[in-house]
């Protein structure tokens, strides 16, 4: 059985992301599947005014509505999920998980950050052109 831990924070780009691994086909090794949901970060500002309880109250649902969506979706095809949600730093969580899980496999199926500012936008693409002058720095958008 092959284990395999995944980055995800939202269900939809996960799925389209896991779909080639979840092709059931002949000969098909069941998997481990470790879910890491990584829940949006919240900003200096809002951390001032809601209590940590409350934040980790917030992060708690947020994930629950993330594994509803996934879950379901491995576990169909007769493999084991297991899930939980990220700490911060990744990197000292990812290695405790391969500690525990030898000779697992990371994939990070987390949505890119400049694809969600291009859905921001519809009608236009987002060109990574940052043109710099002596005083500033400027993003070319482009129909």
């Amino acid at each position: 059985m092959q284990t395999l831990i995944v980055y995800v924070d939202d269900a939809s780009h996960a799925l389209e992301q896991l779909a080639p691994l979840l092709a059931a086909g002949p000969g098909r090794e069941t998997a481990r599947w470790i879910l890491v949901g990584c829940a949006p970060r919240v900003t200096h500002h809002v951390s001032k005014w809601v209590t940590r309880s409350a934040r980790e109250n917030w992060r708690g649902k947020w994930a629950d509505k993330l594994f509803a969506r996934l879950v379901p979706a491995l576990s169909d095809t007769g493999d084991e999920v297991l899930t939980c949600l990220a700490a911060h730093p990744l990197h000292g969580q990812l290695d405790a998980l391969l500690a525990e899980h030898a000779g697992a496999r990371l994939i990070d199926a987390r949505r890119p950050k400049l694809d969600d500012r291009a859905q921001l936008m519809p009608g236009r693409k987002l060109l990574a052109l940052l043109m710099s002058s002596s005083s500033s720095s400027w993003l070319a958008l482009a129909d």
